[in-house]
C-alpha cells in the first residue's frame, strides 16, 4: 500500500469514484478541489462531504481569477447558454471547454504534492471526454506526468487510471466500491436540481442506464424524464 496520494476531485461521478478507488491503495489521501468560477459550484458541496469522509486533508482552492482569461466558456459565464439535448461528440459542446483548465488545476495539485513529499497526483480523466476536452486525452496525461516528474524533486507523476474507461464503466466500478452516487453532482447548468438536458446530465443518465440502475440523485419523476431525454440524445 502506498503512503500518500493527492487526488483532484470535484464532487462529480468520475472524481468521487476515483477518490474511493485511490483510498483502497493509499494510507493517506489528500484531496484538492477548485472553485474556478464555474456556474455549477454546487458540486463543491459534495466535494466537501467526501473530503471530510475520505481524506486526511482536503483543500478547496479559489482560482476564480480564471474568469479573467477564460470567460468565453459557457461554464464560466452566466450569459452563455449550456448546449442542451446533445452528447459530447457534438461540435458545439466545445463552448463548455475551459481553456487549459486541467493543466492549471493539476499544476497546483503537483505543487501541493511536492510540498507534502508525495510522488503522485490522480485525476479522473476518462474516454468519453476525449472528443471535446484535449486535456483529458492519454497523450496529455503522459506529457504532463513527464514534465511534472522532471520539474519536481519528488518526481511527482500524474496518474489517470480511468483514462481508457467510459463513464458507464466508472459507475460500474463505483457501484462495486459502494460509492453513494446520491452524494455527487454533474449538471453544468448551475441550478439547485439537475437540468437533465445538458450533455453531462445525459451522459450521467446513460451511465446508470447501462448499469441497469436508477440514478440515486434523482427523484422517480426526474429519473423518468432523464431516461426519456437520454434515449432521444443517444438514439436508444
Amino acid at each position: 500500500m502506498g503512503k500518500g496520494a493527492v487526488v483532484v476531485f470535484s464532487g462529480g461521478i468520475d472524481s468521487t469514484t476515483l477518490l474511493h478507488y485511490v483510498r483502497r491503495d493509499y494510507d493517506e489521501v489528500y484531496g484538492i478541489s477548485f472553485y474556478y468560477g464555474q456556474r455549477h459550484k454546487k458540486e463543491l458541496q459534495y466535494a466537501i462531504f467526501w473530503g471530510e469522509e475520505l481524506c486526511k486533508e482536503h483543500k478547496i482552492v479559489n482560482i476564480s481569477f480564471m474568469r479573467e482569461v477564460a470567460n468565453r466558456s459557457a461554464l464560466m459565464s452566466d450569459g452563455s447558454e449550456i448546449p442542451k439535448d446533445q452528447h459530447y461528440a457534438r461540435e458545439n459542446q466545445r463552448i463548455t471547454v475551459v481553456p487549459n483548465r486541467n493543466m492549471v488545476l493539476l499544476s497546483i495539485a503537483i505543487a501541493w504534492a511536492e510540498n507534502l513529499g508525495i510522488p503522485c497526483v490522480f485525476y479522473g480523466a476518462h474516454r468519453n471526454d476525449f472528443e471535446v476536452y484535449p486535456d483529458c486525452r492519454p497523450e496529455f496525461v503522459e506529457a504532463l506526468s513527464r514534465a511534472s516528474s522532471l520539474g519536481t524533486y519528488t518526481q511527482v507523476k500524474v496518474l489517470a487510471p480511468f483514462v481508457n474507461m467510459t463513464k458507464a464503466e466508472i459507475v460500474k466500478l463505483g457501484l462495486k466500491l459502494g460509492v453513494d452516487y446520491s452524494l455527487t453532482w454533474s449538471c453544468y447548468e448551475g441550478g439547485e436540481r439537475p437540468c437533465l438536458r445538458c450533455a453531462t446530465c445525459a451522459e450521467r443518465t446513460f451511465s446508470f442506464l447501462e448499469n441497469g440502475v436508477k440514478d440515486p440523485l434523482l427523484t422517480d419523476d426526474e429519473w423518468e424524464r432523464a431516461v426519456e431525454i437520454c434515449r432521444k440524445v443517444f438514439n436508444l
